[in-house]
């Protein structure tokens, strides 16, 4: 190995035999402990609900439902886990940048949920219950950009299905177009 100057000009000796071995064995070692401390805070952001996030007013039939916004990586990420319940017309709406036939999951989640998918002009594509604490894959049967989590049997208590209609011209954007 040649020496090597730094900015000060002075050269840097010759390493020992095996220092080298030495040094990249203590660099994978911080990295590993790097890595495993960065898993653990992850696990720990799931060990506890994320705070309320901001909320929307969605209208869905005669009912008015009081939707959390997911619209960041982390927010969607996170969603509903560790919450131990939810109000009467309180869930969560995830919101995606690009339409894409996105696919849900339950891992850490304890409520039974329902999920809609819903396009941008806020018709429910598809609904589906979702049990807790799954790795079951729940997804909507077309490209969508929202997904709606409510207590599992909401839609269904209130003969939402696919087809109805959710509004809000601000949130959804098919809605906005035609009010113009």
């Amino acid at each position: 190995m040649r020496t090597i100057s730094d900015t000060g000009g002075a050269a840097l000796p010759h390493p020992r035999p095996g220092a080298q071995r030495q040094s990249l064995r203590r660099l994978l070692a911080g990295a590993g402990l790097a890595a495993m401390l960065a898993a653990s805070q992850s696990t720990a952001a799931q060990q506890a609900p994320q705070p309320k996030l901001p909320v929307v007013r969605l209208q869905a039939g005669l009912q008015i439902v009081l939707a959390e916004v997911a619209d960041t990586p982390r927010s969607r990420e996170i969603g509903l886990m560790m919450r131990e319940r939810l109000g009467p017309n309180e869930g969560m709406l995830f919101v995606f940048e690009q339409p894409r036939a996105y696919c849900f999951w339950m891992r850490n989640t304890l409520l039974a949920l329902s999920i809609a998918f819903i396009d941008d002009d806020g018709r429910i594509v598809n609904i589906e219950d979702m049990a807790p604490r799954t790795e079951d894959s729940h997804c909507a049967k077309a490209p969508v950009r929202f997904a709606l989590e409510m207590e599992q049997g909401w839609f269904a208590r209130r003969a939402l299905a696919p087809g109805a209609k959710l509004v809000n011209p601000e949130v959804f954007p098919g809605q906005a177009r035609r009010r113009n």
